[in-house]
């Protein structure tokens, strides 16, 4: 009886969200897009994207036309950004003399220029005019080729794939290193959107009815059968930990510098006594390498071989010091007047202890706003939130550096490691990546959490071990498979020593066909609905 007057209840809710119009049905269909936000880290409140992606799918079936549908999706959109990426807003309260008026336009005109990706998903859904499991499949593989097409249209911004709720779960990770995060965003959605096919008509035949809540249970079993795949995949692995790189002991410096004092004049240099001091504490003599974080040196390091001579005591014997810090390369100027100009990268060096740069890698994807300001000939007054009026010049790409005592690496800086299968040279494949960043910006709020999550997810793509070394943290050694083997938390300051994990001893199907999955799993998805519908237009 109390069964029977619950679902009476749903397909009561079902109807009124279905019959909602004007400002109601956009407000509702926002709300709906921020408790879906409330999934991803730290908070992992992932049962609430049920009555999320339920309610919406209801919502989408009651829109008038595609014009209608693609509203929705839009308000949607923009509750779901303006929840998930509200931390963006503390970046500008570092120096809020000069940036503080711009963050709730920073921070609302995210959400909303995200929320035109889900207009799409709402205007493609309603153009297809599906019903039932049908309906949903394609509402699967829509998001998907639209979190696709986020993650690299305009420069991309992939943060916050769906997928990427199931970060505090190393089992259900392990499906990533097959589908990439892309798969885990499919299963979730199946999960989360499928019990609204149950209430979205009023009299269907029994046969159907059968049919819907059989897809509905298997759609709720993709996560658990994920879950233990991913088991049985990390049993079947050396424990975390055990399987490691011989004579590799990195020692992680996280000096946890207040961003706003981090470029002053006056504590520039007492910042990096700071991390030599850091550096060569207990335990020293056992550490083969030292790693500093994103501009951990506020100087031209390259250009300054007295600073590089100081700093080179926290080289161990044989080993090096691997440091972000800006750089200044000179370059040739095009046109007729010629000569020479400069251009400023983020860089990481490799330094010896002679305090030789032996190696340098320059970021190449670049933050707008951060590192340069987009459309500045259009927009004047918008500058960047670096230090220093010029823009940053862009890297040539992701690089396997190679180095004495050490394994093939592929560096990325910030938020370069956000980017499924993009994080590597398929060249010349490394035996690990790091990653180094200044999370500072960011305080203590969602966005440190959501970033560590995702170079989580790129370990177990790659089948390559991650050392994330930020200024604030999170700082962590990560093994191919995401599991966090040492870490020291956000907003704390002090070092780790840790081995350096192996690579998986297979390659990983990811790291082989890379984003070419999406493709795969969207026509796997869409392919068998097309057939069927024009089956059923010959028929007619």
């Amino acid at each position: 009886m109390i069964v029977g007057r619950g679902l009476v209840g749903l397909f009561s809710l079902s109807v009124r969200l279905r019959g909602l119009t004007g400002w109601k049905r956009y407000a509702i269909s926002s709300s709906l897009g921020a408790v879906s936000a409330t999934a991803f880290a730290p908070l992992f409140l992932f049962p609430l994207l049920i009555p999320a992606f339920t309610g919406l799918l209801w919502l989408f079936q009651g829109a008038e036309n595609p014009k209608k549908a693609a509203l929705v999706g839009w308000a949607f959109g923009v509750g779901h950004f303006a929840v998930g990426l509200y931390w963006v807003g503390a970046s500008f309260l570092v120096h809020s003399a000069r940036h503080a008026w711009m963050m709730p336009f920073a921070v609302l005109g995210l959400a909303v220029g995200m929320g035109l990706f889900h207009c799409l998903i709402g205007y493609a859904l309603a153009r297809l005019k599906f019903r039932g499991a049908d309906r949903l499949i394609a509402f699967v593989a829509i998001w998907l080729a639209v979190e696709w097409l986020r993650s690299w249209i305009f420069t991309g911004f992939p943060w916050n794939l769906l997928g990427s709720v199931w970060t505090f779960s190393d089992s259900m990770l392990q499906l990533a290193s097959i589908t990439g995060v892309w798969g885990l965003s499919i299963i979730t959605l199946f999960a989360a959107a499928a019990p609204a096919i149950l209430f979205e008509e009023k009299n269907l035949d029994i046969s159907e009815l059968k049919r819907r809540v059989a897809f509905v249970f298997i759609a709720l079993l993709f996560p658990l059968v994920v879950w233990v795949g991913g088991t049985l995949r990390l049993n079947a692995v050396p424990p975390a930990g055990v399987d490691y790189v011989e004579n590799v002991n990195l020692r992680l410096v996280q000096p946890n510098i207040n961003q706003a004092d981090k470029w002053k004049p006056k504590l520039r240099g007492s910042h990096v006594v700071k991390q030599i001091d850091m550096s060569v504490s207990e335990g020293f003599k056992d550490v083969t390498h030292v790693i500093w974080p994103e501009t951990a040196v506020p100087y031209i390091l390259s250009s300054n071989s007295e600073l590089r001579s100081s700093i080179s005591r926290v080289v161990p014997p044989s080993g090096f010091l691997i440091t972000g810090a800006p750089r200044i390369e000179e370059v040739t100027l095009s046109g007729e007047e010629g000569g020479v100009g400069r251009e400023f990268k983020n860089s990481v060096h490799v330094l010896n202890r002679l305090g030789d740069i032996v190696g340098t890698y320059d970021k190449f994807h670049l933050v707008p706003f951060g590192e340069y300001a987009p459309l500045k000939d259009w927009l004047p007054f918008v500058e960047k939130l670096t230090a220093g009026s010029s823009d940053f010049s862009p890297g040539p790409g992701p690089q396997t550096l190679s180095m004495p005592g050490l394994p093939p690496v592929s560096m990325l800086i910030c938020y370069e490691i956000i980017f499924p299968g993009a994080v590597v040279d398929s060249s010349k494949r490394p035996e690990w990546i790091l990653n180094v960043t200044n999370d500072g910006w960011f305080g203590i709020t969602s966005g440190p959490y959501q970033h560590f999550g995702m170079a989580q997810l790129r370990a177990v793509e790659e089948g390559i071990p991650v050392i994330r070394v930020a200024n604030t943290g999170i700082s962590a050694s990560i093994d191919a498979y995401g599991r966090v083997i040492k870490s020291i938390g956000l907003g704390e300051a002090g070092v780790v020593d840790t081995r350096l994990p192996k690579t998986t001893s297979a390659v990983t199907v990811f790291s082989r066909i890379g984003n070419f999955s999406v493709l795969f799993m969207v026509i796997f998805l869409l392919l068998p609905l097309v057939i069927k519908s024009r089956i059923r237009v010959k028929l007619k």
